[in-house]
């Protein structure tokens, strides 16, 4: 199923991708510049540009996994776009032209992405948060009901990320990289659940995928009140833990462990 969202000045084409995958174009209407998010199947993003009738001139890639850049090198020789990536992932960003660090800025026509920092599911990934349009591209630090799993970073690093993006206005549209809402979801009310938010989130999120419809994209408000990795600092979670005296660092940590071995 492919969709565009707009907003502001951009449209968002979504698709499914690999397995569980979600592929982005963005686009910029003025210009008619259009960045690939992270390359995870270069046939399916080809095809869906193909069918909007869009011109890929970017890739911008989160991070350095295989199914986020997996297609860079194809999609560069096929389009002869500009591939952006992390720098602290320098040398595991295929075909990189540039490479680029947290507080940096790139711009797609006349929109303008901000760069955020973003370590703890690698160690280089970042985030491209669009101030003007209110959206981020989060790859695998966030997700609908859950984050990356910590492959490189410390629950430190990952906890400060988080707080990055909790911190974005609450209506900001976020786009993550894989449908795992439903898993998360399951995991999240054993965590919580005395959450009513969360409880009534998890029955809409079981109607959307038992007729196929994607809980992505999301945004930063619902994720504030539903979300437990993004709610380590708060008393009730603490609480349903048996952790009222722990750090928010070693909350989180908790819950992660938790979430592994779920």
């Amino acid at each position: 199923m492919r969709q565009v969202h707009k907003f502001k000045a951009v449209d968002v084409c979504q698709f499914p991708c690999l397995n569980d995958n979600y592929g982005f174009l963005v686009r910029d209407r003025a210009s008619g510049q259009c960045a690939a998010i992270d390359t995870p199947d270069a046939q399916a993003i080809s095809a869906a540009a193909a069918a909007e009738g869009w011109q890929i001139s970017h890739i911008w890639n989160t991070h350095w996994h295989p199914d986020h850049t997996g297609g860079n090198s194809a999609l560069k020789e096929h389009w002869n776009c500009e591939v952006i990536g992390p720098a602290a992932e320098a040398g595991r960003i295929p075909a990189a032209d540039r490479l680029v660090e947290g507080g940096e800025t790139v711009r797609l026509g006349d929109v303008s992405a901000s760069v955020i920092a973003t370590p703890g599911h690698t160690t280089g990934h970042i985030v491209f948060h669009l101030p003007g349009e209110q959206v981020a591209f989060v790859g695998d630090t966030l997700f609908a009901l859950g984050c990356g799993r910590l492959f490189e970073g410390s629950p430190a690093q990952m906890w400060d990320s988080l707080l990055k993006l909790r911190a974005l206005p609450d209506d900001t549209t976020v786009f993550c990289a894989h449908e795992y809402t439903a898993a998360n979801a399951r995991f999240a009310v054993t965590v919580e659940p005395d959450n009513t938010a969360l409880q009534t989130r998890h029955e809409e999120i079981i109607r959307l995928r038992r007729d196929g419809i994607p809980t992505v994209p999301t945004k930063v408000g619902i994720e504030k009140e539903t979300n437990p990795f993004l709610r380590a600092d708060h008393a009730a979670l603490k609480a349903g833990l048996g952790m009222t005296a722990a750090s928010d660092v070693d909350v989180f940590a908790e819950v992660r462990q938790r979430k592994d071995n779920f």
